[in-house]
C-alpha cells in the first residue's frame, strides 16, 4: 500500500444505545422543524474536526487485536454518546409545502428532521504508510488528511436526495496513531453542539475504559428543542420545487488550495491573553477570553500583510451552552485597516490585541 492510501475496514450503522448513566430514555420518533439558522446552512458542508491519538502500547503478538478492541471500545461510547443526542441519529427528511395541495407542481418544500433513530454511520479504517509526522510536521495539511472524514464533501442536499446520516464517525489507524474523526450536517447543528458531542463521547470512552461499573457523565444533557422568532411560520417553507434546486456550493469548480495550522503554545496564548487584557484595563468590564485575544492577533496580521480593510462577522452567543442546533446570529462589525493593523495616530486611541478583542467579545 502506498503512502497516503487509506482502506475502509468497515462500514456500520449504529443506532443509541440508551444506558442509566449516559442517557435519559429516548424520546419516540418526532420531527424537528428547522429554524431560519439551521436552514441557512443547508448549502454548505459538515462541520469535520478530528483528534490526531498516540497508537496504544500493546503487547508483542497482540497488535492486532489490540486495535480491534480498541476500535469496539470507541463505537460502544459513541453509541451511548449518540443516545444523548438521539436527533442526530435521524434523517433530513422533505415534504411539500402547506400551500402545495391543488395537485399541481410544487411550489415550496420544507426540510425537517426526522428522529427516525435509523443510525449514525461508524466507519473503521486503516493507513499503514501514514504516520503521525506526515501529518504534524508539514505546515500544510496533506491530502490524505481528507481521507479521514466520512462525509467529506457531502452537502446538505447531498444528505436530503440520498437519505444520508446526518452524524458519521471514523477511526483510522495510523502506522503509529489513530485519527478520530467526525462530521456532523451543519444544518442539524452548530460547533458549539458538535463539540459537546464529541467531548461526551470522549468522556464516556474514557471513564468507561477506566471504570468497570457505572458512572456519570459531567457533561449536560443537550436541549434539542428549537426557538423561532415572532410571527415565523413553522415549519418555514423553501422556495424550491425539489431538492435539487436547492443546489450548494460546490468545491470541485475552484481552484485547489492548500491548508495549514498554525500552532501556538499554551504559554503564548496565555500572554497574548494578559496583553490584551492589561490593554484594555479601565475602558471596559469585558473580560477578553483566550479565543479571542489569538484571533485579534491573527486579524491585526492578516490586515498588516493584505493592507486593506477588512470586515469581520461578530456572533452573538446562544443563550444556553447545551443547545443542540445552529444558534447563531451574525452582525457585521468594521473597523479601519490602521485602527487594526497598525497603531493609530496620536490624537486617537492605539489599536492593540485588546481593541480588537475587544470588538469580538
Amino acid at each position: 500500500m502506498a503512502m497516503g492510501d487509506v482502506r475502509i475496514v468497515s462500514r456500520r450503522m449504529v443506532r443509541p444505545e440508551p444506558t442509566g448513566t449516559t442517557s435519559s430514555p429516548l424520546e419516540p420518533v418526532s420531527t424537528i422543524h428547522l429554524t431560519p439558522w439551521d436552514l441557512r446552512m443547508i448549502t454548505v458542508e459538515h462541520i469535520q474536526k478530528g483528534v490526531l491519538l498516540p497508537k496504544p502500547i500493546t503487547s508483542v503478538g497482540q497488535g492486532i487485536h489490540a486495535a480491534a478492541a480498541v476500535v469496539e471500545h470507541l463505537a460502544s461510547s459513541f453509541t451511548r454518546a449518540l443516545a444523548r443526542f438521539y436527533p442526530f441519529a435521524g434523517r433530513l427528511v422533505v415534504t411539500p409545502g402547506r400551500n402545495d395541495c391543488d395537485g399541481g407542481s410544487p411550489k415550496s418544500l420544507v426540510v425537517s428532521l426526522l428522529c427516525s433513530g435509523e443510525g449514525a454511520e461508524f466507519v473503521h479504517a486503516v493507513a499503514p504508510g501514514v504516520t503521525v509526522a506526515d501529518v504534524t510536521s508539514v505546515p500544510c495539511v496533506p491530502r490524505v488528511v481528507w481521507s479521514f472524514f466520512p462525509l467529506n464533501e457531502v452537502l446538505g442536499p447531498d444528505a436530503i436526495a440520498e437519505s444520508r446520516p446526518v452524524l458519521a464517525a471514523q477511526v483510522t489507524e495510523l502506522a503509529d496513531g489513530v485519527f478520530v474523526a467526525m462530521s456532523l450536517n451543519h444544518t442539524v447543528a452548530d460547533g458549539a453542539a458538535f463539540w459537546h458531542l464529541f467531548n461526551t463521547w470522549s468522556e464516556i470512552s474514557r471513564r468507561s475504559f477506566e471504570r468497570e461499573g457505572g458512572f456519570e457523565v459531567s457533561s449536560p444533557l443537550p436541549v434539542h428543542r428549537r426557538w423561532f422568532l415572532d410571527g415565523c411560520p413553522i415549519p418555514i417553507p423553501l422556495p424550491f420545487g425539489s431538492v435539487k434546486d436547492i443546489g450548494g456550493q460546490r468545491v470541485d469548480p475552484y481552484p485547489p488550495v492548500q491548508e495549514c495550522f498554525l500552532r501556538f503554545s499554551a504559554e503564548s496564548v496565555k500572554k497574548l491573553k494578559a496583553k490584551a487584557n492589561a490593554e484594555m484595563s479601565g475602558t471596559t468590564t469585558t473580560t477578553i477570553s483566550s479565543l479571542q485575544a489569538l484571533l485579534a492577533h491573527m486579524w491585526r496580521a492578516v490586515c498588516r500583510a493584505r493592507m486593506l480593510a477588512r470586515a469581520r462577522r461578530r456572533c452573538t452567543p446562544s443563550s444556553s451552552d447545551a443547545v443542540a442546533a445552529s444558534t447563531a446570529s451574525r452582525r457585521l462589525t468594521r473597523a479601519k485597516r490602521w485602527r487594526v493593523s497598525q497603531r493609530s495616530p496620536p490624537s486617537a486611541r492605539s489599536s492593540t490585541e485588546g481593541w480588537a478583542g475587544w470588538l469580538g467579545s
